[in-house]
């Protein structure tokens, strides 16, 4: 018997590198092409499940049936604030200014469809504070670029990690893809690695 097709629906390079840590390597990566614009209203925990969702169906649309999907999608809330994917530095100057100091929320969604076409959902909730930044930690960090593309203008696996003072929750999940949430949705799918 012949083992499914595994595909990654995401181009991010960190859930890639993520998944190989635990000794997954997709048969295929394909990114879905969406806009991941928060409802109105949408609380941001319930963003990252629609998004992970629909990036799945997105994916599976397109792909062989027979095929396990996995999909993931990261929000970063301050409250009920989702902060952008920082495209500038001025956007990760704006993020790590609004969470200097504060708490926040760092939710990944994950969905995985099997084969069978059964879908299954998990949500990883983790709390991250940085200390309080000055303008020039905030300055020096937006210069280095190291926070552009990614969720709330930071990457907790670089520079921005030195600037954290607590996390509760999922580290790989901070980075992008909860490796606990993500093997045991393909453990009970009967996915072996």
């Amino acid at each position: 018997m012949t083992r499914p097709v595994f595909i990654l629906a995401s181009s991010s390079p960190r859930r890639l590198a993520l998944l190989a840590d635990i000794g997954i390597v997709p048969d295929k990566v394909s990114a879905a092409d969406l806009d991941e614009s928060q409802e109105p209203g949408e609380k941001p925990r319930f963003l990252a499940m629609r998004m992970s969702l629909e990036k799945l169906r997105a994916v599976a649309s397109r792909e062989e049936k027979n095929a396990f999907i996995l999909a993931a999608d990261t929000v970063v809330a301050v409250g009920r604030r989702v902060l952008p994917k920082a495209k500038t530095p001025e956007d990760v100057r704006a993020c790590l200014g609004l969470m200097s100091g504060r708490r926040h929320h760092v939710y990944t969604g994950v969905a995985l469809q099997t084969p069978q076409g059964k879908i299954m959902r998990r949500l990883s909730d983790s709390t991250v504070i940085f200390r309080q930044l000055s303008d020039a930690d905030i300055d020096a960090y937006a210069q280095n670029g190291e926070g552009i593309g990614k969720a709330g203008g930071y990457a907790i696996q670089g520079r921005a990690g030195a600037l954290i003072r607590f996390i509760s929750g999922s580290y790989s999940g901070i980075v992008g893809l909860p490796l606990f949430e993500a093997a045991q949705m393909l453990r009970g799918a009967g996915w072996t690695f």
